[in-house]
């Protein structure tokens, strides 16, 4: 699982792990959490927009989401699964709401022509990043503005969200963000878990849908553990790694081209995605206020970010992880099944024609 599947990129790929490792360690020791997701993120945004990224494989990507989806999986136990099903009005709610926000500001901007077309529609999905990227340029939409609003929000979401955990919870699981590190683990139990992580990979690889090893390795990590087949053993250093690969994903991807695409639009977007984290806080607030869930639970459930991302913040504070991942996923799938036929449907109310382009 070690093995990035990196391409090869002259000095960047040194600039990139160095300045990386770096800025991690410094978030990390700094107390922030997800510092080796956020550090890496940055310095890859910066790289990739000044003198251009080297390339990363997907095969990493995917790999990192399957060591991500098992540390998801531990946290998910049939206590806490029972909670969330006593409180599936609260949690229905919760995702329709978030849902429901960004479509309505996203046809706000298309109506008011601030973005082209139904690139609004597109851009401010609250999920299901990558797959809203590639599916928007055959229902008209510009990709790159696509692009550059999901990820935008993504970093900034993060941002805003690791921020507030620090803040909200200092106490930490771990006294020293690299304590964890020389810790000796059960042997077996590693080995079990490595082998769900690689499984876990080669059959998300298989699967046309965005997140599949993500997605895999919570369904399969969280049976093996719930039934008492594995307790799921992940090093920090592999943790560390996974983040930084998915830091990287998300980075490299503002390239200079994408960037001048939206230079023009960055106002709106960055508008658009401030309207939308703000509304969502106000969500998560009826929630705490309405239903007793814990505020910086309810912020993460309800935050409209990755959930690969959001999965990393709230591993690293006192939240309730599992109903923090269920919310998002739910929202996830939710947005992946009826994003399309949606987005179609406001996009012919603002006047615009946005059939699917032939094949």
């Amino acid at each position: 699982m070690t093995d990035t599947g990196v391409t090869r990129g002259g000095t960047r790929w040194p600039t990139l792990v160095f300045g990386s490792a770096i800025a991690g360690a410094a978030l990390t020791a700094f107390g922030l959490p997800a510092g080796f997701l956020l550090g890496p993120m940055i310095v890859a945004a910066t790289l990739a927009m000044s003198v251009g990224g080297p390339a990363l494989s997907p095969r990493a990507f995917d790999a990192a989401q399957a060591v991500i989806g098992l540390m998801i999986a531990r946290t998910i136990t049939w206590p806490i699964l029972a909670e969330i099903g006593h409180e599936w009005p609260v949690f229905a709610a919760g995702v329709v709401s978030v849902i429901a926000v960004s479509l309505a500001i996203g046809w706000l901007l298309m109506r008011w022509q601030v973005l082209p077309g139904p690139t609004a529609l597109w851009g401010t999905s609250p999920g299901a990043a990558v797959a809203m990227v590639l599916m928007s340029p055959a229902y008209g939409a510009d990709e790159r503005l696509v692009a550059f609003m999901q990820y935008l929000r993504v970093v900034i979401v993060a941002t805003a969200a690791s921020i507030l955990g620090a803040f909200a919870a200092p106490d930490r699981r771990t006294p020293s963000g690299f304590a964890a590190w020389v810790e000796p683990l059960p042997a077996m139990s590693l080995i079990a878990s490595l082998a769900l992580c690689v499984s876990a990979y080669l059959v998300g690889r298989r699967l046309s849908m965005p997140a599949a090893p993500l997605i895999v390795a919570i369904v399969i990590g969280a049976f093996a553990q719930d039934t008492g087949l594995v307790t799921i053993t992940l090093p920090e250093p592999l943790l560390a790694l996974s983040f930084t690969l998915v830091g990287w994903g998300i980075g490299l991807r503002f390239t200079r081209q994408t960037l001048a695409h939206a230079l023009r639009a960055l106002p709106a977007i960055t508008g658009a995605i401030a309207l939308l984290i703000l509304v969502c806080g106000g969500i998560a607030y009826l929630m705490v206020r309405l239903a007793g869930v814990d505020p910086l639970t309810a912020y993460l459930a309800t935050s409209p970010g990755g959930a690969d991302t959001v999965a990393i913040i709230a591993s690293a504070t006192h939240v309730d992880v599992a109903y923090v991942m269920a919310m998002q996923l739910a929202r996830f799938l939710a947005v992946m099944v009826t994003g399309p036929p949606l987005a179609r449907l406001m996009t012919r109310w603002a006047g615009y024609t946005s059939e699917p382009a032939e094949r």
